[in-house]
């Protein structure tokens, strides 16, 4: 029994040897020897840019890793602001600036001698004559005649020149002007006042009706009168009380707009009165210095349109006196100005008288026609279309531009 023990030692002694030769003779093979050469990589395929055909990618020159550019963290980092809310941008008229009235009058005084010296020169010729007999007097009655002087204040002018050029004998250029000059402003008159009145001693507003035939320019006098009155620092309230002509609140709307003023307006074809009743209403209310009214164009023969001019001033009335009732007439209209003068100063007391268009084919002669029908002065004078053309009658100014320099 102890034989068969050991023998099984033994083998397996011999066997254990047998397995570590294997394993030693295995680890003792020399490995392969390395490759002589590099082996081919093959890139993958590029992806196709835009434009390029499905094809084998074409060779490109590519940038190693040190070539490229890298952030190094000090660039500066953008921030996106909040939008701005959009602020709407409020509509604020631009008004006008008129011109200072003695700005104007030198400007209007030139255009007035343009247009009316003719008038003056041929006075100046027929008085420069050596002998002045009955025929060079009827002459120099007809040039004023003509000139809508008118019947009786022509006789005073050449009964005045014919005794004062027996007196005076010789008679060079200068002292035939100066003596024509005085002649003429005897006539014209430089005793009259002519101010426009808007503002009384006791209240405000000052309260001015604006009456007319309609193409007369009264609703733009009105405006231009307006411009006038703010140039010289004064607040205005614009009344439309010409309700029978569509127009005409639009228009002197545009010309309140224009200087700031107030426009009061009512419907289409309402109650002038009552229109005018509420413009001198709100311009009290709103402490201004002037309310200008604005009346309808009433034609001269139409006697229930004058009674209605009556109405209007009748009901302003109720508020505090009228200061002013300009009427504006039409210079070039001559002799039947002068009849519609006469009709309304029967509906309405006068007190002053705007002449327009006397820029152009007007008589000069209007001026001493019109003062002499109505006794009241002639306080405004249009020269053109513009927006600053309208300006106060002086005298002197208006005979220097008849008679030339």
């Amino acid at each position: 029994m102890e034989t068969v023990i050991l023998a099984v030692v033994i083998a397996v002694v011999v066997l254990g040897a047998l397995g570590g030769l294997v394993v030693g003779s295995r680890r003792k093979k020399p490995l392969p020897p390395p490759p002589t050469s590099v082996p081919d990589i093959t890139a993958p395929p590029a992806e196709p840019h835009v434009g390029d055909e499905a094809e084998t990618p074409r060779d490109e020159a590519r940038r190693t890793i040190e070539e490229v550019d890298l952030p190094d963290g000090s660039a500066p980092v953008a921030v996106e602001e909040p939008p701005v809310p959009d602020v709407p941008v409020l509509d604020v008229p631009v008004l006008d600036v008129p011109e200072p009235t003695a700005g104007r009058l030198v400007r209007l005084r030139s255009r007035l001698s343009r247009s009316q010296n003719a008038l003056g020169k041929g006075l100046l010729t027929l008085l420069s004559r050596e002998h002045l007999d009955e025929d060079t007097w009827e002459e120099i009655e007809d040039i004023l005649l003509t000139a809508d002087v008118g019947v009786a204040p022509t006789q005073e002018l050449v009964d005045g020149l014919r005794a004062r050029v027996k007196v005076l004998g010789t008679r060079t250029p200068q002292e035939l002007r100066t003596l024509l000059r005085e002649e003429l402003l005897k006539l014209v008159g430089t005793d009259m006042d002519r101010t426009v009145r808007t503002e009384p001693e006791d209240r405000k507003p000052g309260i001015v009706m604006v009456v007319g035939v309609n193409g007369t320019g009264k609703t733009t006098t009105t405006g231009k009168l307006a411009r006038v009155l703010v140039a010289d620092g004064r607040t205005v309230v614009l009344g439309a009380a010409d309700t029978f002509r569509a127009a005409a609140a639009d228009q002197l709307q545009t010309w309140g707009e224009r200087v700031g003023a107030h426009t009061v307006r009512g419907p289409e074809a309402g109650d002038p009165a009552s229109v005018a009743f509420d413009a001198v209403k709100e311009g009290k209310e709103m402490g201004v210095d002037v309310v200008l009214i604005d009346t309808a164009g009433r034609l001269h023969t139409k006697t229930g349109l004058m009674d209605e001019l009556g109405k209007v001033k009748r009901v302003v009335e109720k508020h505090a006196p009228l200061d002013e009732v300009l009427l504006v007439l039409d210079a070039t209209t001559g002799q039947n100005g002068l009849v519609q003068a006469r009709v309304f100063a029967e509906v309405v007391d006068i007190t002053g008288i705007v002449l327009t268009k006397l820029d152009g084919t007007a008589k000069g002669g209007i001026v001493i026609a019109v003062q002499r029908e109505l006794g009241v002065p002639v306080k405004l004078i249009g020269l053109g279309e513009g927006a600053d053309d309208l300006a106060p009658f002086e005298p002197e100014a208006f005979v220097d531009a008849l008679i030339g320099e």
